[in-house]
């Protein structure tokens, strides 16, 4: 599936409006479905269709959404449902099963039971060490920011240009603005889905189209292992680093100017607030916007570069919930976003069929790369020094050869530190060298290597 992304314009007042009424509708649907999970025991998917038609005749605001959209709504619901199913089939052991008792199953941190009672999950479960997390349990949602259409409640012109929802709200007809590759894309490719989704700067109309995208990729013989950290976004074996340009502490003080000025314009115990207070809203929230769209952009140009350059990509999977528990370095672990950066990395290893490794990052910048000699250090520690070989190297380029071997391990592949394509990053008498790269235009330039 393709999903391209078109601004609505050239709308009034009365058709944004009615776009704000679906979304709100498709919120109320979707948390109907939860709470009806709920309450019942035993309820199906086709349970929540059902519920559907019940809510479109009992409340007069349900039933002007198109009852594909309605249907839409409900399968949201359903794909929170059965992810919570999932985590926890993988995650719990039922008592009483055949592998309660065993090896894995006795590892418990406080032999605590668990049974959410109310649900359709009717078994009492055991946490194990691995399930220590939170099994994300759905939720109802507060803000609501999109509405989906299936294959009918909307029609696009016929040079695709404008787009015509024909629910119930009267929202009628608006412009779409987009680049050529979508605009040629909805001319020739099927539509399966339309989103609406609402941000700080506008509406825009994603179209799912029924494809796959797949391209010939160059396959260069190299392989890299990245560490993910603060100082630098990333760092392989051969000491090449990428700086992070930091968004957000860039963009502090437009958003306390902005944060400043809302504050300013809100009454407490008003109802509604004034249109000066919802302008400076929108005003904040463009701000936070941009910076998304920055990490988004830095995100991709990264991913794609070093998936193109190398055939294994090997990265270390963060626990970043737990790590943002250090409030020291909450907000610059936010900013660096290495979740939405690995998420790319394997999205464009499918699209070039190349292997993106993720591995536990346990003690990998604990161990020396040469000799495996365990050695326990602070994080202000930045240079590795090993007592048992000698060896002194970066603490980042040692983790990321630690993470490139892990990775090639689970390849079935054994990878020795010097092999062809791998530049020496240290000996035993002197220290390392370090590159420090950016990317501009998308491409990765060297911006300075000290010897």
């Amino acid at each position: 599936m393709i999903v391209r992304e078109a601004k609505l314009k050239n709308g009034t007042i009365e058709q944004y409006s009615a776009l704000d009424q679906a979304i709100q509708t498709a919120q109320f649907i979707r948390n109907k479905a939860v709470r009806f999970w709920m309450d019942n025991e035993k309820v199906s998917k086709a349970n929540l269709y059902t519920l559907c038609k019940d809510l479109a005749k009992e409340f007069p605001f349900a039933k002007k959404l198109n009852s594909a959209a309605r249907q839409a709504s409900v399968e949201r619901a359903w794909v929170a449902i059965s992810s919570f199913y999932a985590r926890c089939k993988q995650r719990l052991t039922p008592v009483g099963s055949p592998d309660h008792g065993s090896e894995t199953a006795t590892q418990l941190p406080s032999g605590r039971l668990r049974q959410r009672p109310g649900s359709s999950l009717q078994v009492v479960c055991v946490k194990t060490r691995q399930g220590a997390k939170k099994k994300g349990f759905p939720k109802f949602k507060k803000h609501y920011r999109s509405v989906e259409y299936k294959v009918s409640g909307w029609k696009l012109s016929e040079d695709c240009m404008s787009i015509n929802f024909t629910d119930g709200f009267g929202i009628g007809t608006l412009s779409l603005f987009c680049n050529n590759e979508t605009r040629e894309d909805l001319h020739t490719l099927k539509i399966n889905r339309v989103r609406v989704v609402r941000r700080a700067d506008g509406y825009y109309a994603q179209f799912c189209f029924d494809a796959t995208r797949k391209e010939e990729g160059v396959y260069t013989g190299n392989v890299v292992g990245l560490d993910l950290g603060l100082k630098y976004f990333t760092k392989d074996q051969n000491d090449h680093a990428v700086v992070y340009p930091q968004f957000l502490r860039k963009s502090e003080r437009k958003l306390k100017k902005a944060a400043r000025r809302l504050s300013k314009k809100f009454v407490k115990g008003a109802k509604p607030q004034s249109n000066n207070y919802h302008k400076a809203r929108k005003r904040l929230g463009r701000v936070h916007l941009k910076i998304q769209r920055q990490r988004k952009d830095w995100a991709i140009k990264i991913a794609r570069n070093v998936v193109m350059s190398n055939d294994v990509v090997v990265y270390e999977d963060l626990q970043i919930a737990n790590m943002v528990k250090n409030h020291h370095l909450a907000k610059s672990i936010s900013d660096a976003s290495w979740d939405q950066f690995t998420q790319w990395l394997e999205y464009y290893g499918k699209i070039w069929d190349k292997a993106v490794v993720a591995i536990s990052p346990a003690y990998t910048s604990q161990d020396c790369s040469h000799c495996g000699h365990r050695a326990k250090k602070s994080l202000s520690t930045r240079t590795h020094s090993c007592a048992n070989c000698g060896v002194e190297i970066c603490r980042d380029t040692n983790a990321a050869k630690n993470i490139l071997k892990k990775g090639m391990k689970m390849l079935g592949v054994e990878w020795q530190h010097g092999t062809s394509g791998q530049e020496e990053s240290a000996s035993k008498e002197g220290k390392h060298e370090e590159k420090i790269t950016s990317v501009i235009d998308g491409q990765l330039e060297i911006v300075s290597g000290l010897r």
